[in-house]
């Protein structure tokens, strides 16, 4: 049978649930010894990049590690496998974690070919009450959805440019999302922030590349969709004829530069969100999840 052709499931449940064991292994390993080397054996995508930066900072001001830290568990897990062909393939992980109370973690997982091991590229925490029904066929397996596939109201393929055009205008895409606090209040804050007597604060949402870090849609029971996908932002904060303090030891462990005036930080966020169908007249795009870190900043 010809991998690269057959129309096949992604991975066996058995499979599934040797690479979630793996993953939390890995990333316990890497929290007690704030190695992003071990953290890079488990994660990829838009989480890999998040925390290989969360990690280093993290190295370079506790070098010893931390020997405290409370392992990570994960239970009660459901996995969504879809049948595809080619590569590369992923399946997603729904379970129940000790780090979110009773949150449900939803886990994407991929690999670029056999010999590869799995790594999870998304990760997204959701209310169990918000928790999507996924389709499944008559043989459990999940419904994948093209990123192009115009019968939702955004094509999963076009999520991140919606969105961080939204961000920058308000405009744009503005009838897709649904406020909240990832969407209206987040732009409410930021005409807040933008400026005061003592800083300036400039703002630029750059949209993910589908080869970087490509989104993944999941068909929900209502015709929807669960899509999980990224995007980038950056926040310029300057103090015009004053000195510009850097406080948080993150953030200064990844700093290059000086920042004598200004500081330039990049961070990088992976988001889950429902899509409705097309002809849902009263339908938005709505947040399940949004996780965002800081991936890089340059003082000036």
């Amino acid at each position: 049978m010809h991998g690269e052709r057959a129309f096949v499931p992604a991975v066996t449940k058995a499979e599934a649930a040797k690479a979630l064991d793996r993953f939390t292994r890995l990333n316990n390993d890497a929290k007690r010894s704030y190695d992003p080397a071990v953290l890079a054996k488990a994660e990829t995508g838009a989480l890999g990049a998040m925390d290989h930066a969360t990690m280093t900072a993290r190295h370079k001001n506790h070098p010893e590690g931390n020997p405290a830290a409370v392992p990570l568990t994960l239970t009660d897990a459901h996995y969504l496998i879809p049948e595809q062909r080619g590569w590369p393939k992923w399946f997603a992980a729904d379970a129940l974690s000790n780090a979110s109370g009773t949150s449900r973690w939803l886990l994407l997982f991929q690999r670029s070919a056999v010999g590869d091991p799995w790594k999870v590229s998304y990760l997204s925490v959701v209310p169990a009450d918000q928790m999507p029904t996924f389709v499944l066929d008559h043989d459990g397996h999940a419904e994948p959805v093209p990123l192009d596939d115009s019968g939702l109201l955004v094509e999963p393929g076009r999520l991140s440019a919606a969105y961080t055009s939204y961000l920058q205008t308000g405009t744009a895409a503005t009838l897709a999302f649904a406020d909240g606090p990832q969407t209206s209040q987040v732009r409410r804050q930021r005409r807040k922030d933008a400026s005061t007597s003592a800083a300036v604060t400039e703002y630029a949402d750059q949209p993910v590349d589908a080869g970087e870090f490509p989104p993944v849609g999941l068909r929900t029971t209502d015709g929807g969709a669960v899509v999980f996908f990224a995007s980038r932002h950056q926040s310029r904060l300057t103090t015009p004829g004053k000195p510009l303090n850097v406080d948080d030891p993150e953030t200064k462990a990844l700093m290059t530069g000086t920042p004598r005036n200004s500081v330039t930080l990049v961070r990088v966020a992976e988001q889950a969100v429902t899509v409705p169908p097309a002809n849902d007249a009263q339908g938005k795009v709505v947040f399940l999840s949004r996780l965002q870190s800081l991936v890089s900043a340059k003082g000036a």
